[in-house]
């Protein structure tokens, strides 16, 4: 399974081409979190286009499943959370539950951004703006 990081699912609502290709060429379940829907449905609503942006969201988020917050994502986001600590790094709660989601679900998860997700040891990655492999 796939899935897709908030900046990945903004490349494809603006349409970016490469981005779409890719998802497009995926055979695996391409999903999304919960969290990524809150976050694109927050950067819709306060967007000087709102009255598009808002819509379109809702029908992207309506193609794949949104994955949520279960028990053992919640126990992924504690130890995960807790190991960053210990060393001295930080990553958002925001990151950490999309991350923990992603294990959850023996998931690939695909970003842009790798700074975000590197520290997190366990999580594989696929870089669809950069290009970036998959790694872990």
């Amino acid at each position: 399974m796939r899935i897709l990081d908030t900046d990945v699912c903004i490349e494809i609502l603006r349409g970016n081409q490469q981005v779409i290709d890719r998802r497009a060429n995926i055979i695996d379940e391409v999903a999304t979190t919960w969290i990524t829907a809150c976050e694109l449905s927050y950067g819709a609503e306060k967007s000087h286009y709102r009255d598009a942006n808002a819509p379109l969201v809702t029908s992207f988020l309506a193609t794949l499943p949104v994955l949520g917050l279960n028990l053992a994502a919640a126990e992924h986001f504690g130890r995960t959370k807790s190991q960053l600590e210990s060393a001295g790094l930080r990553v958002a709660d925001a990151d950490l539950l999309i991350a923990a989601v992603a294990m959850a679900h023996g998931g690939t998860l695909v970003i842009g951004n790798r700074r975000h997700y590197d520290r997190i040891t366990g999580l594989p990655l696929e870089d669809w703006i950069r290009g970036q492999g998959t790694s872990e």
